[in-house]
């Protein structure tokens, strides 16, 4: 059975984790909606549902029998173009249109107390996404990008021991798969990488309960790298190609506190390290290709708040600074990004037996940022200003047995 046969179920259930980048880059934090109306802050001390397997495994010491989550969140990013003096574009014209647009981002997980101490749990997410497509193929900055996207779907069964009040352990194994395909123009033709690959991963997490009204959690998900193995094309020409990715780790800190009977605070010190996507080097017959990212680690600080207003019915609301890995030198038309503040709103309502339902909004504000970006030699030159920002909506729904 050939590589492209045994990948069909992975490519299909890919097309519903078609997620667009809104963290730094095209790394999504959006793997549930119970956090997104606090701007995930706390994301791996809160621990009031099944996600807790993909923000801190340790977490599911906090539920009891066996709890179900899963949801979905859309987002909506805007990327517009607007030209300061780009040259030599072998004739595109018009600044491209929206190359953002909307995408779901869909994410289940369950967790299974087996006994007072041990738990298991699974989840499916999609920790990295992207989605950039030009309106216009002949547009200004063909010769830059005309199409960029990035799909990952992760599977995660997890682990968790309860060592004693006090302190819990959680451990996952992560399998992730990855398709990606990139265009752009050139005097030759149109220019197309496709390729797709699997890897292994994993995740570990502690819980550390201070006191009842105090939790500090830590977390940390491992890099993966793959080999992207696919098509090459340039004009009338393909041929097989190589491809070399290493997506990033990430680490979290955070705290939860209960602070009075209504209200509850929550923080988030999170670190990608981003500088292992350098150079996208790309191996087939004829040579290599080089595209160019050199990314710089970057950090995420978020803040929220929770207020009981009923015994049923629960008000977020949130605020996080994103520092996104790239630099005003090498910001590329593929990712045209920049850091961004999230405004989040969110509400929980507890039916009882039937289950809770978390609603969040999000809005992404992200400075505007330039471009001066190089290809084809120096010969074309996209020399500009970029209108960002992005919109996130999440539904979740949660139950217990």
């Amino acid at each position: 059975m050939n590589k492209m046969t045994l990948r069909t179920l992975p490519a299909l259930i890919l097309i519903a984790f078609s997620g667009t980048a809104s963290a730094a880059a095209f790394q999504l934090w959006e793997q549930n909606a119970s956090g997104l109306g606090t701007a995930y802050a706390g994301s791996a001390a809160v621990a009031d549902n099944a996600s807790t397997v993909f923000f801190n495994p340790a977490g599911m010491t906090q539920l009891t029998g066996f709890q179900l989550s899963a949801g979905v969140n859309g987002v909506g990013p805007r990327f517009e173009f607007n030209n300061e003096g780009s040259s030599g574009l072998l004739g595109g014209s018009g600044n491209g249109g929206n190359a953002g647009g909307w995408a779901a981002v869909p994410n289940a997980y369950f967790s299974w107390q087996l006994s007072p101490n041990w738990y298991l749990g699974f989840g499916v997410s999609a920790p990295f996404g992207l989605s950039t497509e030009y309106n216009n193929s002949n547009w200004i900055g063909k010769n830059q990008s005309i199409k960029s996207e990035i799909k990952t779907v992760n599977y995660n069964p997890s682990v968790a021991y309860k060592v004693n009040d006090k302190v819990s352990l959680g451990f996952g194994v992560n399998y992730q798969t990855i398709n990606a395909e990139m265009t752009n123009a050139t005097p030759l033709g149109l220019y197309a990488l496709k390729g797709d690959d699997s890897a292994w991963g994993w995740n570990a997490g502690a819980l550390f309960t201070l006191s009842p009204a105090m939790r500090v959690g830590i977390s940390y998900r491992s890099a993966v790298s793959y080999t992207l193995e696919g098509t090459r094309a340039l004009g009338a020409t393909s041929s097989a190609a190589k491809a070399d990715i290493k997506l990033p780790d990430t680490f979290i800190l955070s705290v939860w506190q209960q602070v009075s009977d209504r209200w509850e605070a929550m923080g988030d010190l999170s670190y990608t390290n981003w500088s292992t996507l350098d150079k996208l080097k790309i191996n087939h017959s004829t040579g290599t290709d080089v595209e160019a990212f050199n990314y710089k680690d970057s950090w995420r600080f978020a803040w929220g708040a929770a207020y009981r207003a009923t015994e049923s019915t629960k008000l977020k609301f949130g605020i996080a600074y994103d520092k996104t890995p790239t630099t005003n030198n090498d910001r590329s038309a593929r990712v045209p990004d920049n850091d961004r503040v999230w405004f989040s709103l969110g509400g929980q309502w507890n039916t009882g037996k039937t289950g809770t339902f978390d609603l969040g909004y999000s809005y992404l504000y992200l400075k505007d940022p330039t471009i001066n970006q190089s290809k084809l030699n120096g010969a074309s030159t996209l020399r500009g200003r970029y209108d960002d920002s992005a919109h996130v909506v999440g539904l979740q729904y949660s139950v217990g047995f």
